[in-house]
């Protein structure tokens, strides 16, 4: 890998049509947050940038997530929760560490669900 990664380092990737594709293995630490890797399941989703770049030639974060997106997400939470018999939490990326990923605040966006 170019970073010298072993591989990716979330354990789920939601594409843009709603797919949920299988990253890291589930019984392996993430690698998608420094200091919450032991004790987390990484999602990502494909997306949270605008368009266009600003005028510095940097591109801007946006909640891109699309309709199916936002479904598949919930409903891997809502599997995840099934399987792990403890209550899980869900939190950003943006939570943990100066980045704008996932472009949106997920205390919002998932309120009906944490």
């Amino acid at each position: 890998m170019k970073k010298g990664w072993s591989d990716i380092g979330y354990h789920y990737v939601i594409s843009l049509d709603g797919c949920v594709e299988v990253g890291r293995p589930i019984d392996r630490a993430g690698a998608h947050v420094r200091g919450h890797n032991e004790d987390s399941i990484g999602i990502c989703y494909i997306g949270g940038v605008a368009k266009e770049k600003n005028e510095q030639g940097q591109w801007v974060a946006k909640d891109t997530m699309t309709d199916e997106q936002e479904h598949a997400t919930r409903e891997l939470i809502y599997a995840l929760r099934m399987v792990h018999e403890h209550d899980l939490t869900i939190h950003g990326h943006n939570e943990f560490s100066k980045k704008a990923c996932p472009s949106f605040k997920v205390s919002e966006k998932f309120k009906d669900i944490l």
